[in-house]
């Protein structure tokens, strides 16, 4: 199954309020005929216009071939979380990888936070860029963990940036009687994505960039120059950047074993006024700690943007509506009768360790994907990460390719069988508690 092809339509954005709210940027011409670059990107989304970006600042020719529209995928489609670290805690990655290479890893994130922040500042990107998001826990189990996560981060790592809830002060920030407590990280934030990649290109294209949309990678023939053909062009370059995620395909049989499309649905409801303040009582974002997580914000208009639901197979579900706002009413049981006016699912990828896997696929061609749900800053990152190496900086993208990375059981081949039975059993703990 084609991924890019398989939800939506060839060229166009899904009909979410992303698309409904952002300022479009012209159509970018397929690509058509010979052309060569220093650099070629494949992937038209953070981490691919991110590379694109910093390696046209370098003085390099690079050419981006986008398979629909830039920010496309999971970059325009996501619920805008700029998280902090890395998507496993900073305890569980010290016993993974050790210390000092957890505290690396730290730093990466912080840097990753730093970066995105500093690009829309830098390239006056309107996206809507605030602070804080609140990880929500459902018993006390779970709050004490959360607890200790935060003080460990401070003491060890001196971030003082979290402030720690009990059930009484997070309700009053997330007024939902599901949650039992958790945190407040003022020093994580949440934006608009597709702005924010929009922003991207056009600030790419500005320095420089060939961006080529509605040109989908067909073949990579590898060598001392790569070669990559679409249907009705080819770029010859001496550097190739792969930069897919979760519409990779079968550019890579090595990188598609480690990493795994999953979907993810969010809605959006009609603008709720005043009544927002029964949503949050302040400008953050949330995600619970569920395995099938729930994430959401209040958008600038104030509609509530939910992300959240089960998926068992990589066609969307014929009525997203639905699928999202059964986990919406368990944690806002008074929303059952608001309407809603935007639902939409788009193409993320995990990985075994749920951390990113940036590799050397080759020694002119590197990859990044595999964000696992934490893809603002660290897929951004990641393409300044690869921009970096090419241009003979290695530390940063060594420091993330010395991450743990094994295969999925059975490979790519088995990737479909095993997400249905992976997400069958962890929405069966989340529905018990466990």
């Amino acid at each position: 199954m084609n991924l890019l092809h398989s939800n939506d339509r060839l060229g166009e954005y899904p009909q979410s309020w992303y698309a409904a709210t952002a300022t479009p940027l012209d159509p970018f011409s397929p690509l058509s005929g010979e052309t060569r670059a220093d650099v070629c990107v494949i992937g038209g989304g953070f981490t691919g216009l991110s590379a694109a970006l910093h390696l046209a600042e370098q003085g390099r020719k690079v050419v981006l071939l986008e398979a629909h529209r830039v920010g496309f995928g999971a970059s325009g489609r996501n619920g805008g979380q700029l998280g902090s670290g890395q998507r496993v805690g900073q305890q569980a990655l010290e016993r993974m990888v050790g210390r000092d290479d957890a505290a690396k890893l730290w730093e990466q994130g912080q840097a990753a936070k730093a970066l995105v922040r500093s690009l829309v500042a830098r390239h006056a990107i309107d996206c809507h860029l605030k602070p804080g998001i609140a990880h929500a826990c459902f018993n006390a189990r779970e709050m004490r963990e959360e607890h200790e996560e935060a003080a460990h981060l401070a003491a060890q790592y001196g971030y003082d940036q979290i402030e720690l809830l009990e059930a009484e002060a997070f309700r009053a920030l997330v007024p939902s009687p599901t949650y039992h407590g958790g945190t407040l990280d003022m020093g994580a934030g949440h934006l608009h994505p597709l702005a924010f990649a929009l922003g991207l290109a056009r600030a790419a294209a500005s320095a420089g960039v060939q961006i080529h949309e509605r040109s989908e990678a067909l073949e990579i023939t590898h060598g001392a120059q790569p070669v990559i053909r679409t249907r009705e062009g080819r770029v010859t370059c001496d550097h190739l950047i792969l930069a897919c995620n979760g519409y990779l395909g079968g550019l890579d049989r090595r990188v598609a074993a480690r990493v795994m499309p999953i979907n993810n649905f969010i809605l959006a409801t009609e603008p709720l006024g005043e009544d927002a303040a029964k949503i949050l009582t302040r400008d953050i974002a949330v995600a619970d700690s569920k395995f099938v997580v729930n994430y959401y914000r209040l958008s600038h208009d104030k509609r509530l943007l939910f992300g959240g639901g089960e998926s068992y197979g990589y066609r969307f579900p014929a009525d997203i509506t639905q699928t999202v706002r059964k986990p919406m009413l368990e944690i806002y049981p008074h929303l059952k009768d608001t309407r809603i006016d935007y639902a939409w699912g788009g193409t993320l990828a995990i990985t075994m360790k749920r951390l990113p896997y940036l590799t050397r696929v080759a020694n002119n061609v590197l990859s990044a994907s595999g964000y696992s749900g934490h893809g603002v800053g660290n897929a951004t990152h990641a393409g300044k990460l690869m921009a970096d190496l090419v241009a003979g900086q290695s530390e940063g993208f060594d420091t993330m390719a010395r991450v743990p990375s094994i295969p999925f059981p059975g490979g790519a081949a088995l990737r479909a069988p095993l997400l249905a039975l992976a997400m069958t059993w962890y929405a069966t703990r989340d529905r018990l508690g466990l």
